[in-house]
């Protein structure tokens, strides 16, 4: 039986983010952390060893398994900062346009460093993406 890897838990994110070895990264992970904050008005959880975490929600997979899962999160990974916007980009072609320099994956957006892109419109996105997740699942 197949358990999903990457669970919430109680290590200290502060802690992890303190941590970071890339002093951009770092400094980056802060502010999103702080922006991701006050727009959810929920409490930064690690999820798994890297990733921050905020609010949950239910969702099932392809056979009907179901699980617990962040409504929207970030991890500064050696790369990227890598923000995790859980219902795609499909509603957000115009804040994506707008946003600055940028990479997508699935549900991933990456960001090399803060200043690529445009604050005031990560902030949109996240409001929207946040409150989607919560509206509809």
């Amino acid at each position: 039986m197949y358990e999903l890897k990457t669970k919430i838990n109680d290590k200290n994110v502060l802690e992890f983010l303190n941590n970071v070895d890339n002093k951009r990264r770092k400094e980056d992970s802060l502010v999103v952390l702080e922006i991701m904050s006050r727009l959810t008005k929920e409490e930064a959880k690690m999820w798994g060893d890297s990733i921050i975490g905020f609010g949950t929600y239910k969702y099932s997979n392809s056979t009907g398994k179901e699980f617990e899962w962040m409504k929207i999160g970030f991890s500064p990974r050696k790369q990227s900062l890598t923000l995790y916007i859980m219902n795609g980009y499909d509603h957000y072609e115009d804040l994506l346009k707008r946003l600055g320099k940028h990479k997508l994956g699935k549900s991933c957006l990456y960001i090399n460093k803060l200043d690529d892109i445009d604050l005031s419109v990560l902030e949109e996105l996240i409001s929207h993406s946040f409150e989607y997740v919560t509206k509809n699942y």
